[in-house]
């Protein structure tokens, strides 16, 4: 027979005179159901992972959205700290200077209340070992009764909002003394 002459029934006996014996039309499209299956399976286990970690994604981005203008904010409520340190305790009980006094401790007060409405806390950092996800250290300093490594001054609070860095706080850390 020439290639000229095979027709669409001999391309099928020859189809079917490759394949096994042992192997009947319903065995094959059962494999070829649960090949399917499968198939269909691994696509909806792939679609709920895409859902999730574009849910995650979302939860994210509402949560943190606001660390940009929260990292600004923090300098104002470093000025404002600054402010009540700057002034002496004999001018405290002046009563022209208490007005004034009074209106920045509850502006700070004000400022640490949207803080925590808003997950921003601040770090602790004295007297805890130095922590380089949360603490910058600035300097070492010689300490005879601190450990070495342990944070014995703060130059500038760190803060973190939920469970994410939002500024490290700046530190001196002990060490021996020489």
């Amino acid at each position: 027979m020439s290639e000229e002459n095979i027709g669409e029934n001999d391309v099928e006996t020859s189809l079917a005179e490759e394949q096994p014996d042992s192997e009947n039309p319903l065995a094959r499209l059962e494999s070829e159901l649960e090949k399917l299956r499968n198939e269909v399976l691994y696509a909806q286990a792939e679609t709920q992972n895409v859902r999730r970690r574009l849910e995650k994604e979302k939860a994210d981005a509402s949560a943190y959205a606001a660390t940009g203008f929260a990292r600004d904010v923090l300098s104002v409520a470093d000025n404002l700290g600054r402010a009540l340190q700057a002034i002496p305790a004999e001018l405290r009980d002046d009563e022209r200077i208490k007005p004034m006094l009074t209106g920045i401790e509850m502006t700070v007060k004000e400022l640490d209340n949207v803080f925590q409405r808003n997950g921003i806390t601040k770090i602790e950092a004295v007297g805890a070992k130095l922590d380089p996800n949360r603490h910058q250290a600035m300097i070492e300093l010689p300490h005879a009764e601190a450990e070495p490594g342990t944070v014995i001054q703060e130059m500038q609070a760190g803060y973190m909002i939920k469970d994410r860095l939002l500024r490290p706080a700046l530190v001196g850390v002990a060490k021996t003394p020489e």
